[in-house]
């Protein structure tokens, strides 16, 4: 059984992410985290909480309004002094698995998951997708710990056997050369009990997101009248997301070939169907068993409310 409340017991530091940033962070009591493992919604989310929290105001770039906290490459103290400065409801982005975030009872958390095999699919697309400039800029990250991340293989099918059979890190078995994906969502589902945690699924979202946005915002006591909530789901759709990234993230352009139409790509499920081989998902149904409880698998492969 897992302790009454999450407690840190891995420290997650490579060429994306190190978990003792969170170390520094101060909560405010209306905080909002994101977490997800990758390649899951969580720039769909951020999205809605942006419209949630802003509702008629401009877009802003979600590195100034949503800092990935984790992520290595900006220094902690600027992080940290634009989040203080920060004087609406905040909402920050994690990809932490539990046992390496803080857990702070104040705040509440939102986890977006999605099915593995389609995570694998968009990742793929994700990292093959790299630039030059990008490598550079996780590799030479100041005080990046561990190796530097490889470049991607040159196919689909050698990047699946690795992700889905190791890991990067020495607790965990799939997610290589990033982190556990499988191994995120099963950290988090033990504690989906608690109130101030709300588990969002990358297909509910997709069928019924206008219906996501109100759970979200009830969840976190905003009222958002039902037309607002149309409006929301409007502007939030992957066109619109990815012309909106276009006009005001340089920063994709440079760490993504392509820029804001490859980090938004297809935003769709089941493209696993046609190219995972038999033996391909065999392994997948493998690292399910090791890393996730029965009722989490099913709830990850299919969705739904809990």
């Amino acid at each position: 059984m897992p302790n009454p409340l999450p407690t840190v017991t891995h420290i997650y530091q490579n060429h994306h992410i190190d978990s003792t940033r969170w170390n520094h962070f101060v909560p405010r009591r209306d905080d909002i985290v994101v977490a997800t493992s990758y390649k899951s919604g969580t720039t769909w989310m951020q999205g809605i909480l942006q419209y949630l929290v802003f509702l008629n105001q401009p877009m802003q770039s979600y590195d100034d309004v949503s800092p990935w906290l984790d992520r290595n490459r900006r220094p902690l103290d600027e992080v940290l002094a634009e989040l203080d400065a920060q004087t609406h409801r905040r909402f920050i982005k994690t990809h932490l698995a539990l046992d390496g975030l803080p857990y702070f009872p104040q705040i509440k958390y939102i986890v977006v998951a999605r099915d593995a095999r389609d995570v694998g699919m968009s990742l793929w697309n994700h990292y093959s997708n790299y630039t030059s400039e990008m490598y550079a800029s996780l590799n030479n990250a100041q005080g990046r710990v561990g190796p530097p991340i490889p470049q991607a293989p040159d196919n689909f099918h050698e990047f699946w056997r690795n992700w889905i059979t190791r890991g990067w890190f020495a607790w965990e078995n799939e997610g290589y050369p990033f982190w556990g994906n499988l191994h995120h969502t099963q950290t988090w589902w033990e504690y989906r009990h608690l109130e101030n945690i709300l588990f969002v699924h990358f297909n509910d979202l997709l069928a019924n997101t206008e219906n996501e946005i109100s759970r979200v915002a009830d969840f976190l006591n905003i009222r958002v009248a039902d037309v607002k909530v149309a409006t929301i789901a409007k502007s939030v759709t992957l066109d619109a997301m990815r012309s909106d990234a276009l006009q005001r993230d340089e920063g994709i352009a440079e760490s993504f070939k392509g820029g804001a139409n490859t980090f938004f790509f297809k935003g769709i499920n089941g493209r696993w169907k046609e190219i995972l081989s038999t033996d391909e998902l065999a392994l997948y149904e493998s690292a399910k068993a090791k890393n996730l409880a029965p009722d989490a698998a099913q709830w990850l492969e299919q969705g739904g409310h809990i």
